[in-house]
């Protein structure tokens, strides 16, 4: 798959899923992983998200570390994991052109709560898995592999260079 193709596969499942599982790492090399709301996929590729500057977050991806994004949409086993390196964006013409209404409930002061900032993630590498069946036909398929004693199909699975 052409990463043309392969990043709009990414996007796809990412604005599909929206929410991911933030995962940085601490300067002793501990993960951490927090649930972080996409706010958009942008036309470079970068995956925005709103966040407080002074989160412990911020502080574990400042020197550039890298970071994990993992997406899961466990109803239609669709999963996306992008890895890249997270910048913290204070720049307020940003901030208003990404701002929606409905962040007010985490940033009660809207553009003007103290530490509002953005995450801009520049990923390197993706890699999704798209069942593209239902449960059901899942759930036939796999039975026919069993019957069979064939492999069983899991769907459209791809790794993509985003760098």
């Amino acid at each position: 798959m052409s990463d043309t193709k392969g990043t709009q596969k990414v996007r796809e499942l990412v604005e599909k899923v929206k929410v991911c599982m933030f995962v940085t790492q601490n300067e002793d090399g501990a993960l951490h992983s927090r649930p972080m709301q996409t706010n958009e996929m942008d036309d470079a590729g970068n995956i925005w998200f709103f966040t407080n500057a002074f989160s412990d977050k911020v502080d574990e991806f400042r020197d550039h570390r890298p970071v994990n994004l993992a997406y899961a949409h466990r109803g239609d086993d669709d999963y996306v994991s992008v890895s890249g390196k997270a910048y913290l964006i204070r720049d307020r013409s940003k901030l208003e052109e990404k701002w929606n209404p409905i962040l007010k409930a985490w940033f009660p002061d809207g553009l003007e709560t103290e530490g509002i900032a953005l995450v801009k993630v520049k990923p390197d590498t993706a890699e999704y898995w798209d069942a593209q069946d239902n449960k059901l036909i899942q759930g036939v398929k796999i039975l026919k592999a069993i019957v069979t004693g064939t492999q069983h199909d899991s769907g459209d699975h791809g790794r993509v260079n985003m760098a």
